[in-house]
């Protein structure tokens, strides 16, 4: 199959809902300072052919309406979701030894190094300094002392999140990062808790706003577990690939901040930016350079308007899952009748497809995606985003030599909120 350049380029943009000649220019400027050419049409090609592929796989015409290949991507991430369940002694994520199983497979896969955090002595010191009242009232204890020495320090800094009220953390609480230092972390494991029954009620709320039952301390080095079952189809895979996800993602930050410790005099307020999720809201002007912010959080979620999002950049989330995808696909080498490896490099693959009315619709064959979409089946949410922020970061690793060297680069020019060439 032979694709032109201009093919190529229009194609990406319809993918990426934002207009043919800023992909056209942005190629053209990383065609130039880097030397590789025939990106856009390599990337094109490569995704028609892991489509046929995948397609293949699943027993679909090519030719195939919308619904008939978003199902069978639905039907393969089920059997693949049931296969996995009973690998992992069927978890239930309702304390630790429920989905211990689940848990360490992660952990073992991943092969996250030991990061750079803030000492738990600093913590128990800002709990100290500004006691949360909602949590001790909640449990029934009167001073901070005594709720260190009955719970578990790292269970109480990830209630914080979800129990204490929004604005008394970051104006009052969190206000104390504000003084410190590098000689506050120190270097040790990332940790994996399921948190006590005790937190699910304080929980829901949280729960609601963010979809699932999972989330993470980057600078305390932890990703916590809400003991919640969703019972939907999709659970195991979607708690799988998360914790996947976060190991990576924790990973990543704590790069970032022993990065920051070569400038202790702006390490606080470095710190404080890259946990908010901070981008640059600023067009950058037209000219010969290439310049592709640096997306650290998802923004379609708050809004698929987002300007941002139709101009060149690179994402680190996009990024982790797709890490935590390759684990997945590669977990397939060890137990093949998970199947899993079907879903290996199809993180920014997608295509469009014919509604039965003869309207195009994408279809997204990224992993996360398809069981974000199995997962909230009955809300009627279909997931696209991944895949578009993936496809983002495909055309800047092209150009750059790969994933790691995208890495690299976003890692050290973190701190500007952009790479320009």
């Amino acid at each position: 199959m032979s694709i032109t350049k201009e093919e190529s380029v229009k194609k990406i943009a319809r993918i990426l809902r934002t207009d043919k000649n800023i992909v056209a220019n942005t190629c053209d400027r990383m065609e130039d300072v880097t030397g590789n050419k025939n990106v856009p049409e390599k990337i094109m090609e490569e995704n028609e052919i892991l489509v046929e592929k995948a397609l293949s796989r699943l027993g679909v015409r090519r030719d195939a309406f919308h619904f008939e290949v978003y199902n069978a991507l639905i039907a393969k991430i089920k059997e693949n979701d049931e296969k996995i369940f009973k690998l992992f002694r069927e978890p239930r994520p309702v304390n630790y030894e429920g989905c211990k199983t689940l848990l360490n497979f992660a952990q073992e896969i991943a092969k996250i190094p030991e990061g750079f955090f803030l000492k738990k002595e600093k913590a128990e010191e800002f709990l100290r300094n500004e006691p949360p009242k909602k949590i001790l009232e909640a449990l029934g204890y009167k001073t901070v002392d005594e709720l260190l020495e009955k719970e578990e320090l790292l269970q109480v800094y990830s209630a914080l999140r979800f129990i204490e009220d929004m604005e008394w953390l970051n104006n009052t609480f969190f206000a104390q990062y504000e003084a410190l230092t590098p000689n506050d972390f120190e270097m040790r494991k990332i940790e994996v808790k399921v948190l006590d029954g005790k937190w699910l009620t304080a929980a829901e709320k949280f729960l609601k706003k963010k979809y699932h039952n999972v989330s993470h301390l980057k600078e305390l080095g932890v990703i916590f577990v809400i003991p919640l079952e969703l019972k939907v189809a999709g659970e195991t895979m979607r708690l799988f690939s998360l914790v996947l996800h976060y190991l990576n993602e924790v990973n990543f930050y704590s790069k970032l901040f022993q990065g920051f410790k070569e400038k202790p005099e702006v390490f606080a307020e470095r710190l404080i930016s890259s946990l908010r999720g901070d981008v640059l809201d600023e067009r950058f002007p037209e000219g010969k350079v290439a310049n592709w912010n640096i997306v650290q959080r998802y923004l379609a979620k708050d809004d698929e308007f987002d300007w941002r999002l139709f101009e060149p950049h690179v994402n680190p989330e996009a990024l982790h899952w797709s890490k935590a995808e390759s684990m997945i696909a590669g977990f397939n080498e060890r137990f093949p009748e998970t199947e899993l490896d079907f879903w290996q490099d199809l993180d920014s693959v997608g295509d469009f497809f014919k509604t039965e009315a003869g309207v195009d619709n994408l279809v997204s064959m990224n992993l996360i995606d398809t069981v974000m979409s199995l997962v909230m089946d009955k809300d009627m949410i279909k997931y696209l985003y991944h895949h578009q922020e993936a496809m983002w970061n495909k055309i800047f690793s092209e150009y750059v030599g790969g994933q790691k060297e995208m890495e690299d680069m976003i890692v050290k020019n973190f701190t500007n909120g952009y790479i320009s060439f």
